[in-house]
Formats: C-alpha cells, structure tokens, sequence
C-alpha cells in the first residue's frame, strides 16, 4: 500500500513495459522512425501515454477529435486507431517535414481518412473552426505543441470541446522544472501558471496523471 505516487526508476518502468503496454507493430516503427531524427525525437510521446489516451478515447466513446501539435503523428495515429470507422481528428502542426513521417503511416494503418492534417498556426485554425459554428462539436483535445500559446489552445478548446468532453494536456510537469523556482524560463514559467490557473477553475473537473512528462485531464463540466 501506498498513499502517494511511487518514484519509477529504470527497472520499474521497463517492467511497466513488458507487463502493460501493447503498442502495435505499426506504431512501435513510427517510434523508430522518429527516434532516428535525433535529439527533436523527444517531443514523441512514449508508448504507455500512447495507449493511456487511446483507452481514454474508447470509454468516451469519442468520435471528433482535435490534435494541437503533431509532430510526426504517434498520438494521432494511436487515438485514430480508437476511433469508431466514422470518427475524425483535426491534427494541427506548422510542420510538413514532420508530419509527413507520420502519414505513410496512417495510411498503412487504414485510418489516414479519420485524419484532417491542417498545417498553420494552430491558434489561427481553432479559430476557424469555431468562425464555421463548430463550437462544441468535439468530443476530446489532445494539447502538445508550443509551451508559450497553452492558455490560448486550452481557452479555445473549451468552446469547441462539448460539455463532458475531455481536453488533455501534455508535458505538464516539463520534467520536473515547475516544481523548481530556480526555473525561469518562459515555457517553464508558460506551464507553470497554466497548471496554476487549471487548478482553480471550475469549468472544468481535474486530474494531473503523472505519466510520461506529465499529462493533465480537464472534463468541461459547463
């Protein structure tokens, strides 16, 4: 028994692995594939965070997504292959060099036409999407892009994400450096003030899970 979060060293987390994880063959060499792009790999999510929000998207029975920050397609490929046939996600990214690793993929995996790519700034495109009254049309949001502009994707998510939908958050404990005050460096600082903020709104129901760098659930409660 334990009344806090265990502290997960190497061996622990290997064997989290071997007992937990069930990363398919096809995501498992999208993973490869951006391992070898050197030290940006990083911006990846991991494989277990992978599958905690595919399992995610399932119990909600979502079917519209939306995505800020694609990198090279892991987290949309692996909440894609969640989605019902008809489900769809909105990937936003101002990177064509990296998500064009990624869709070789989703077309390998049959779910490339669940995929609506949108290269651009991605503020720019939620604000489209709610110019065309697409407010509260989506069923989940996955934020994992520019530290700087969270507060704005997370405000312009909770229109355009239905009431009891779920907005996720990654990298929300930036390897430890929001619990250090000698951190004060803007996105330390950007992540830092939007868990402060998230902590007392009450728009939203709250969980801070920590896997991976961190990963917040907010469910719009209104």
């Amino acid at each position: 028994m334990s009344n806090r979060t265990i502290q997960v060293d190497d061996r622990l987390y290997q064997y989290i692995l071997d007992v937990s994880v069930r990363e398919p063959e096809i995501l498992h060499r999208l993973r490869e594939e951006t391992a070898r792009l050197g030290g940006i790999a990083r911006m990846q999510i991991s494989p277990e965070q992978g599958q905690f929000m595919a399992l995610l998207v399932e119990l909600m029975g979502a079917n519209r997504m939306l995505e800020v920050g694609t990198f090279t397609g892991y987290s949309t490929l692996a909440c894609a292959m969640a989605l019902p046939p008809d489900g769809k996600i909105v990937a936003c990214d101002v990177s064509r060099e990296w998500t064009d690793v990624g869709q070789k993929y989703w077309q390998e995996a049959g779910v490339a036409e669940k995929i609506d790519l949108r290269i651009g700034p991605a503020a720019d495109t939620l604000q489209q999407l709610l110019n065309e009254g697409q407010g509260n049309a989506f069923d989940a949001m996955f934020i994992d892009a520019d530290k700087a502009n969270y507060d704005i994707y997370y405000e312009l998510g909770l229109k355009l994400v239905r009431p009891g939908g779920l907005i996720m958050i990654d990298n929300v404990l930036w390897s430890g450096a929001v619990a250090n005050p000698a951190e004060q460096d803007p996105d330390t600082q950007a992540i830092r003030e939007l868990n402060r903020q998230l902590h007392t709104d009450n728009r939203v129901t709250l969980s801070l899970v920590p896997i991976a760098d961190g990963l917040t659930l907010a469910r719009r409660r209104i």
